[in-house]
């Protein structure tokens, strides 16, 4: 928190995207007792279960909320399923869809994960900070026109195209139940919030900003009208040369680069907010050398600013335990670049 309120500290805080995942046996034992997925991420003591699992074992700065983006469109009344080694399949969009969709619903519907909120911040230990999130708008849309996901959302960025007004008005909506989602979020506990737009990159340029900005403004306003000074990370993946736009446009305190982001432009975007990143998750597969090169680069490169430390997507289920304690045990005790200065 002191970092996402412009402060430099050394070492950085840390933690990983997915931290609550597969690549954790104690995770998949857990996740073995629920067969629906949206079921998992609906269950109190599984969710809170599993969220805490990481910090017990690498004693992470932060605990992210275990659920998943499409929680909200699920609470909306948005038909939503997920297929093993296929992930969320969404009905294709359409008026009728959309015109179903319930803001009252989904506040009781998603109870029990603020319930998982508030029965974390009871057990995790006072200084470790509580993160909540939300999918963005368009990351969440881009599943719903061809029903799931395609390479480079071709379906999504098409559909919109088409039907402009048919997206805006799904957009609209999932932005009226994302800010409701987030200020609950906060109010039960949790100390920041994260928007995940993971397919801003495949916009053009008008589609960035009407698509991605613009409803991610209307969120951290909405929230903030709320929440004042509440604390919001956006993460708009492969977004680069778009960071600065992004940051004027949305408000957001904090940004997460994804790992393309070149350095010279990191330290850029670092004078405008603080950044979180963005070590590539391939180097936790791969360890020795190649993990301690990239962690060493992103400290080098970010570490004279207000930084924390994370990876520039979320862990993979082949990333190997013992490299997530390499990195973080590598993080914090790397020696302080302003010392040698």
């Amino acid at each position: 928190m002191q970092v996402l309120a412009g402060e430099r500290l050394w070492p950085p805080p840390v933690w990983m995207m997915r931290q609550a995942g597969r690549y954790l046996p104690e995770y998949r034992a857990t996740r073995s007792k629920r067969v629906n997925f949206l079921e998992f991420c609906y269950d109190v003591e599984l969710a809170t279960e599993v969220t805490l699992q990481p910090i017990r074992r690498y004693g992470f700065d932060a605990a992210i909320l275990f659920s998943d983006i499409f929680v909200v469109p699920d609470a909306l009344g948005y038909p939503v399923r997920f297929e093993e080694g296929r992930g969320p399949v969404l009905e294709p969009l359409s008026d009728r869809l959309v015109g179903k969709l319930d803001q009252r619903r989904a506040v009781g519907h998603l109870d029990p994960v603020i319930e998982i909120v508030s029965r974390l911040r009871r057990e995790l230990p006072e200084e470790v900070t509580l993160l909540g999130f939300c999918g963005a708008p368009w990351t969440v849309a881009c599943y719903s026109v061809a029903g799931h996901t395609t390479q480079e959302q071709t379906a999504a960025r098409i559909g919109a195209y088409r039907d402009p007004e048919l997206m805006q008005a799904f957009i609209d909506q999932l932005v009226t139940a994302s800010i409701d989602y987030l200020v609950r979020q906060l109010k039960a506990g949790t100390d920041a919030v994260q928007i995940f737009d993971t397919w801003a990159g495949v916009l053009d340029d008008a589609g960035f900003r009407r698509w991605s900005v613009a409803p991610t403004r209307a969120i951290v306003e909405g929230v903030r009208a709320a929440v004042p000074g509440a604390k919001i990370i956006g993460f708009p993946k492969a977004s680069a040369a778009r960071l600065a736009d992004y940051i004027a446009g949305t408000g957001v305190d904090a940004v997460g680069l994804d790992w393309t982001v070149p350095g010279a432009l990191a330290r850029e975007v670092q004078k405008l907010v603080p950044v979180q990143g963005n070590l590539d998750p391939m180097r936790l597969v791969a360890g020795g050398q190649a993990l301690n090169e990239g962690v060493d680069q992103v400290l080098a490169t970010l570490g004279q600013g207000p930084l924390v430390f994370n990876l520039g997507h979320g862990v993979t289920p082949d990333a190997d335990p013992e490299n997530v304690a390499r990195m973080i045990e590598r993080v914090r005790q790397a020696p302080d670049p302003l010392d040698a200065s």
